[in-house]
């Protein structure tokens, strides 16, 4: 699902302006993205939470050329499911 189609069913199922809605969903978004990038833990319950991750600096070899490269450190953003989600996407047979 795209964020348009977010903003399509949000707005109509509370029969509010499309363009209404969009400004509130690009709002949470931008704060969700603030957040996580001073370091916070954003937590949405029932969906999960994100928060920052580090991954340290490392020595990695390639291994077609054997040739050693070393990575930098750097943050990732990272989800954990909420145990609602988790429980409706398991629930589920195929």
């Amino acid at each position: 699902m795209k964020k348009l189609e977010i903003v399509n069913k949000v707005a109509e199922d509370l029969k509010i302006p499309k363009k209404e809605v969009k400004k509130v969903v690009d709002l949470m978004f931008e704060e969700i993205t603030k957040a996580i990038a001073r370091g916070e833990k954003v937590e949405i319950r029932g969906l999960g939470s994100f928060r920052l991750k580090r991954r340290p600096s490392r020595f990695i070899r390639n291994p077609r050329t054997g040739e050693e490269m070393f990575i930098e450190e750097k943050y990732v953003p990272y989800f954990r499911m909420g145990k609602l989600m988790k429980k409706a996407l398991n629930s589920k047979k195929s």
